[in-house]
């Protein structure tokens, strides 16, 4: 979608156009359920979350005055993902089910090109970074995935979380060094190839 659509869209939707909110929507869903996703650690949530975002969206829409929509959408994302994380704590319950379900993959993401050995050396390294993730506290776990998996630029990120670019900068190096040591501590459960010498 390029910008041009993107902002014909925005004026629709900003006049009641119920479709046009729709296909904005459809463009920014999966990052949405991804950001969601690696917040909150949990499907269910991150589903309920983004549904919520999206009808706060459709709400606040009028008040959209421009700059990023991407970013718009995020923050609201975002700010759901950490109401929800904020009731979750006063709360302080672990649901005994997800103590006891796996991850699964997607098969999707298997490259044939690859042998079978490297393949499940990748997908050790995968789990084993991505549970280095999950034990990264819910705010340096976010400004991490922004970057390093979506991408994001840090002005990007500070946008979408609402932060000022000296704490999303922080956060991801710290985030970083976590992850990294995380990663040293357990170096005898890294693939072979990837311990350190």
């Amino acid at each position: 979608m390029t910008s041009t659509q993107e902002a014909s869209l925005i004026a629709s939707a900003q006049r009641g156009d119920l479709n046009a909110f729709n296909q904005l929507i459809l463009n920014y869903q999966s990052l949405a359920f991804s950001v969601a996703m690696r917040t909150l650690q949990d499907e269910a949530s991150a589903a309920d979350m983004v549904q919520e975002s999206f009808i706060k969206a459709y709400r606040a829409i009028g008040m959209f005055q421009g700059g990023s929509f991407k970013s718009w959408l995020m923050r609201i994302v975002v700010n759901s993902c950490y109401d929800l994380l904020r009731v979750q704590k006063r709360r302080n319950t672990d649901s005994l089910d997800a103590l006891v379900e796996e991850q699964e993959h997607d098969g999707a993401l298997f490259d044939n090109s690859e042998s079978p050995h490297d393949h499940a050396e990748r997908m050790e390294l995968n789990q084993l970074i991505e549970i280095g993730i999950q034990s990264l506290p819910a705010e340096q776990r976010l400004v991490l995935v922004l970057c390093d998996v979506h991408g994001h630029a840090y002005e990007e990120i500070a946008e979408m979380t609402d932060l000022p670019m000296g704490t999303v900068k922080s956060r991801i190096n710290r985030a970083r060094a976590k992850l990294r040591d995380y990663l040293l501590q357990r170096s005898e459960l890294l693939p072979s190839s990837f311990r350190p010498k």
